[in-house]
């Protein structure tokens, strides 16, 4: 039954990650880095800070901080920050692609890396080829890559099935070559998240300190998002302050009116408020995602997360007509793609659950959860 409710609650953190898009088209007559910023505070700075202040209370939370070594703060801030790279290209991946194709193939990259980088840092690559637990999750890594090359193939159809018009659509900014390549960045460098939350370097060592001081396993990564997710926000926001000083778009927090010639009236407070669900939303991913693996234990979390994800943006897409125009042909490879990429999300998930010998061990994945002593 724990296994359940942590898949479960994995699964309302796919959701969350699949749609926290949805809302950003809906601001109106604001450039991509300041709805990006806005959504951003509530993402990194408001969402984990006032949770983990209200659940986890503020004398505990601070106490948290304050007793984690601080080497463990700065390398799971350091994660966040890399990540931050990966969440802001991320971004601009859903914009040139669409939620659909955009997150399917950043975050099939992200589930391949998030699997083996931390193996690599560890220095027990090698390893993996010596048991079936590693040989398995290599077959679904593998198979994770083709599934992303399929998706790729069924965005090149696209390109060539449907007009202009119908492209922008669904995807007002529609560019596939430059969409393809953010991606494939943007879901390598979102993989350091695994590394931020889950390593012993990292969110681990920040998760004993708050298990040390009474915090229940259910809130044990709400301490971690806080300092992970400030790293984050420390990327997105230089970069976002410095989009606004080059194209002139700073004004866009405080005028209710366009610039140039042709003045436009700005829905001031319909952009900050979807804005603001947006990031809250994006926020509600991890909250679950920490929750949910609290109560699996060992082995799967992150991978369940990554397939949830892939799947409902995927629905997303269609929903939104990002896919209308395209034929037959395009449509099929699209969900063949989809469909090798849950089932290489599978083969990943089975092979972390083979018991593994003792000197070959893998260290602990990003899905390892803090256990509560016995």
């Amino acid at each position: 039954m724990e296994v359940l409710t942590g898949v479960m609650l994995i699964l309302f953190g796919g959701l969350a990650s699949a749609s926290f898009y949805v809302p950003f088209k809906k601001v109106r007559e604001w450039a991509w880095e300041s709805y990006w910023l806005v959504g951003g505070f509530f993402s990194w700075i408001i969402g984990p800070w006032l949770l983990g202040l209200i659940i986890v209370g503020p004398d505990t939370l601070i106490r948290i901080l304050q007793e984690t070594p601080a080497k463990n703060l700065f390398w799971a801030y350091f994660f966040g920050v890399l990540w931050g790279v990966g969440g802001l290209t991320f971004g601009l991946s859903v914009r040139y692609l669409g939620i659909g194709l955009g997150i399917s193939i950043a975050l099939g990259f992200c589930a391949a890396f998030g699997e083996i980088i931390p193996v690599v840092v560890a220095g027990q690559f090698l390893d993996m080829f010596s048991n079936r637990s590693g040989q398995v999750v290599l077959l679904g890594i593998l198979t994770c890559l083709v599934g992303i090359g399929i998706n790729g193939l069924a965005g090149m159809f696209k390109e060539k099935d449907v007009t202009e018009e119908q492209k922008k659509e669904g995807v007002k900014e529609f560019n596939f070559v430059k969409g393809i390549s953010i991606a494939v960045f943007a879901g390598i460098m979102s993989a350091c998240m695994a590394m931020g939350l889950n390593m012993d370097i990292s969110g681990v060592a920040i998760a004993k300190t708050a298990q040390v001081l009474g915090v229940k396993p259910l809130w044990l990564g709400l301490p971690v998002l806080v300092v992970v997710l400030l790293g984050g926000f420390t990327t997105n926001f230089i970069w976002c302050v410095l989009l606004n000083i080059r194209n002139g778009t700073g004004r866009d927090y405080i005028s209710p009116v366009t610039r140039g010639a042709e003045k436009k009236s700005v829905p001031m407070l319909a952009n900050y408020f979807f804005s603001a669900v947006a990031g809250t939303v994006w926020y509600l991913q991890f909250f679950f995602y920490k929750m949910g693996e609290s109560k699996m234990g060992t082995g799967g979390s992150w991978i369940i997360l990554m397939a949830s994800i892939i799947v409902l943006s995927a629905i997303w897409g269609v929903c939104l007509k990002e896919w209308k125009g395209a034929t037959k042909r395009t449509t099929l490879t699209l969900v063949i793609g989809l469909i090798v990429l849950v089932g290489s999300i599978a083969i990943v998930g089975y092979g972390k659950n083979i018991p593994k010998p003792a000197k070959t061990e893998l260290p602990a994945s990003m899905s390892t959860a803090v256990q509560q002593p016995k």
